[in-house]
């Protein structure tokens, strides 16, 4: 069976798909940290992550794996470096480019094939799997999901300004939604849950009702 939760940045999706894979006894798919690998490979590469050929050539010779829960980039645990908001600004760059959503898309499908799985990402109901048992959409304010950022570097000992946060989180939400490849949207046949004014538990508590009440 495959659960996809899709939503922007801020909405808790990362901690609502790995808590609800947790009560299933699924296996949990974290897509966004696969880009934010490339998006740290390119950084320390010196590559433009808007120039699609160089970057494709990163994706194609790049080795993503996932093993007890820690992402090996080229065999090297990298799990603790995905978070900077310079991988975050490469990662939405080099999302916008075919050829490394091509190879993504084709790593998700394999790291899913005969699993019981619940996927988070951007466009995992509209195009990785769109035949998905369930499929969620989520939801936030945009204060409130840049309030959740600026809380998370906070506690990991980085200091960003606030409003250059909502900034960089508005310009990367129109390039999501805007991209001509796989933008950001909730497939029509998703469940949409606002998570403005629930508790992660609650969130979490919803989606298994609903799974199990098939």
């Amino acid at each position: 069976m495959i659960v996809t939760i899709d939503g922007p940045a801020g909405t808790g999706k990362s901690t609502v798909a790995r808590r609800l894979a947790e009560e299933l006894g699924f296996d949990y798919l974290d897509t966004g940290a696969m880009y934010r690998m490339l998006g740290l490979k390119v950084v320390e590469a010196g590559v433009d992550p808007t120039v699609a050929g160089p970057v494709a050539e990163v994706a194609s010779t790049t080795s993503i794996e996932l093993a007890d829960g820690r992402w090996l980039l080229d065999g090297v645990d990298v799990t603790d470096r995905l978070r900077t908001p310079e991988v975050t600004l490469a990662a939405s760059l080099i999302a916008q480019i075919s050829e490394v959503r091509r190879v993504l898309v084709d790593l998700q499908r394999e790291f899913s094939r005969n699993r019981n799985v619940v996927c988070e990402g951007r466009d995992q109901g509209t195009v990785v799997f769109p035949h998905a048992e369930f499929k969620f959409f989520l939801t936030a304010q945009p204060e409130e999901r840049a309030r959740r950022r600026h809380a998370e570097l906070a506690s990991q000992g980085q200091e960003v300004d606030f409003a250059t946060l909502l900034r960089e989180q508005t310009a990367r939400d129109q390039r999501d939604e805007v991209r001509a490849v796989a933008p950001l949207r909730a497939a029509a046949d998703a469940r949409q849950i606002d998570t403005t004014n629930s508790s992660i538990e609650d969130v979490v508590a919803q989606l298994v009702s609903y799974v199990n009440g098939r």
